[in-house]
């Protein structure tokens, strides 16, 4: 801590002033390999080989949230898939008069975001830290430079994209056939 000196003699309070950053929150960043051995036990990921897996984690900035904390709001820009490394995300959206309608709780090595690497339309949800969380980012610009040079992992991750979207779609569609199933 430090002191400003006194502004003049006329008997004014002294001014102290606190200089000392603050402290750091201790970091747990994950190498490249142990992002990929993660990956490797994410859905969209599991078909791909090692190599891809270490391309796809060395694209990835890791963030931490604490609980409460909005990852991204319903109608926002999405330029950003991401990745569960610990803890949880709630997916949420407003009800008008109600309040939040929590869509789904997603836990370690689950991801979301997805869809803004393959369309330009806004989130179609809020993404809430549950819980304390640490996730992998991927933007979508930096994942598109990588599905450029690389045709091969184009091809694979976009396969995994199509089966993850028709399973999506299946799961929703037996969902709408069921009694009181939205129509």
């Amino acid at each position: 801590m430090s002191t400003s000196p006194p502004a003049d003699s006329t008997n004014e309070p002294e001014i102290v002033v606190d200089v000392t950053p603050p402290p750091e929150a201790p970091t747990s960043a994950a190498t490249t390999d142990e992002i990929a051995a993660c990956l490797a036990k994410v859905s969209l990921f599991v078909d791909l080989p090692a190599v891809y897996l270490r391309r796809i984690a060395s694209l990835g900035v890791e963030e931490s949230y604490s609980r409460g904390t909005a990852i991204f709001a319903e109608g926002s820009v999405g330029d950003k898939l991401y990745v569960i490394l610990a803890g949880s995300i709630r997916i949420s959206r407003q009800v008008p008069g109600m309040g939040e309608e929590a869509l789904a709780i997603l836990k370690t090595g689950d991801y979301f975001g997805e869809m803004a690497l393959i369309d330009d339309f806004p989130r179609s949800a809020d993404a809430i830290a549950h819980e304390s969380c640490r996730l992998l980012v991927l933007t979508k610009e930096r994942v598109a430079d990588l599905l450029f040079v690389d045709r091969d992992l184009a091809y694979d991750l976009l396969w995994s994209f199509v089966r993850t979207l028709s399973a999506r779609s299946a799961r929703n569609q037996r969902q709408d056939d069921l009694p009181g199933g939205e129509q």
